[in-house]
């Protein structure tokens, strides 16, 4: 099944990639459409967190249809993005890419140890870390392990031809993530699902669910600023970059209650992120406890 899913992915990725942006945008919210009204899981769960993201939407069947389906399109959106990157130029996407909070990154860096950019899932990340590298820092992020292995290498190789190190959730990337930061670089994270299994139980939302406490023990050792940063994607298919004020995790000589308490203020800015732009946070896992 993995060699199969790596083969059509190669085929599909290969055509998406010749293709004008306009036309593979089309053929993306084409295939949208099959896996929105087919996927036996992705769509209940993807709609489960965003009744718990927006509790209005629970007693709004409509208004949850149509933003679970707003929400697929973006997705698939960022996919055909993604898969236009081989053959990219950073200077034509460049004009595409608007930032706000600029003044925040501009506090971060300025400190002199690295900034620590702290997302979740949402927009197509891959852009604009690929012009943050070429204009402003190089650029690192976090990435599971997907498989089969040839797909992960080329997610791992593409983005790398932008300037865009991609490290894994483990020992050996958290080692190099110590090293980036302490060469002034950039490493994005994203802390609204936990991937490793290994998370803190906190509120999101108001529910309780396992969060990834690493960047802040990162922040705390090294003393780096934590970034709460989002992408989403404009109604011309640009992209906006918007940063929050700065997160400081703080010493108290208690290191689990002040990781607990510099997440929880990550947290808060995330939260607002994802209530502005549900339509384009596109998390069909399971992460509180009760979903599909």
């Amino acid at each position: 099944m993995g060699e199969w899913t790596w083969r059509a992915f190669k085929i599909v990725q290969s055509l998406v990639e010749r293709l004008p942006r306009p036309w593979a945008y089309a053929l993306a919210v084409a295939a949208a459409k099959i896996a929105w009204w087919f996927s036996p899981l992705a769509r209940p769960r993807l709609e489960y967190n965003l009744k718990v993201a927006c509790p209005e939407l629970e007693n709004d069947p409509a208004a949850l249809r149509k933003l679970s389906w707003l929400n697929f399109r973006n997705h698939a959106k960022a996919y055909a993005d993604l898969m236009q990157l081989p053959s990219a130029h950073v200077e034509s996407m460049r004009r595409l890419l608007k930032i706000k909070g600029l003044e925040h990154l501009e506090e971060a860096r300025a400190l002199g140890k690295g900034v620590l950019a702290v997302s979740c899932h949402m927009g197509s990340y891959e852009v604009v870390s690929a012009i943050w590298s070429a204009t402003l820092a190089p650029v690192s992020f976090f990435a599971e392990e997907l498989e089969p292995r040839a797909l992960y290498e080329w997610y791992r190789d593409t983005r790398a031809r932008l300037g865009i190190s991609v490290l894994t959730l483990d020992h050996g990337g958290i080692r190099r993530v110590l090293e980036a930061l302490r060469e002034q670089e950039m490493v994005i994270t994203a802390i609204d699902r936990d991937i490793t299994g290994t998370g803190h139980v906190m509120p999101f939302f108001g529910k309780p669910t396992p969060i990834p406490l690493g960047p802040a023990a990162i922040a705390l050792r090294l003393g780096t600023p934590l970034f709460p940063v989002c992408v989403y994607r404009l109604p011309d298919d640009t992209y906006m970059a918007e940063g929050a004020p700065l997160v400081y995790a703080k010493s108290t000589g208690d290191t689990r209650a002040d990781q607990v308490r510099a997440t929880e203020e990550l947290l808060r800015n995330i939260e607002r992120f994802i209530q502005q732009h549900p339509e384009q946070w596109h998390v069909p896992h399971r992460i509180w406890a009760g979903s599909p």
